[in-house]
């Protein structure tokens, strides 16, 4: 059930954050940047639709997708990837793919908290989300 994920979240604490963007080969300069923001998350549904609206100082995105099936999404730093997200014994499994390449993004929520783990070439970011 994706209910405790819906509603806004914002950015309360992040962990490796900067390295994981690294893998990603953003360039150090927006690297640096990104990992001082604070972004809010909106999700919304209605019914298996999705959306998820992640905005903060430097860019607004948003994706719109139905559970299980594959969509196309531009990236907040630009990447033409394909996406797709499931629901995953209660965590909402993210996952990116372009040029032979991935990187999952997990949502939990623990103790009324989002928890997003982001993962890339065996670099995990911890970001975590307070309701708004």
């Amino acid at each position: 059930m994706v209910e405790p994920f819906l509603g806004t979240w914002k950015l309360e604490s992040s962990e490796n954050f900067e390295e994981y963007l690294e893998q990603l080969g953003v360039a150090p300069s927006l690297r640096h940047l990104a990992a001082l923001e604070k972004p809010t998350i909106s999700i919304r549904a209605d019914g298996a639709h999705l959306d998820i609206k992640t905005q903060s100082s430097i860019k607004t995105t948003e994706i719109s997708f139905e559970l299980g099936k594959e969509f196309d999404e531009t990236t907040a730093d630009n990447r033409k990837v394909k996406s797709i997200v499931t629901l995953d014994g209660g965590a909402l499994v993210h996952v990116q793919k372009w040029l032979g390449k991935e990187t999952t993004v997990k949502r939990q929520i623990v103790d009324g908290k989002m928890v997003a783990k982001y993962s890339m070439n065996n670099v995990v970011s911890t970001r975590t989300y307070g309701k708004v």
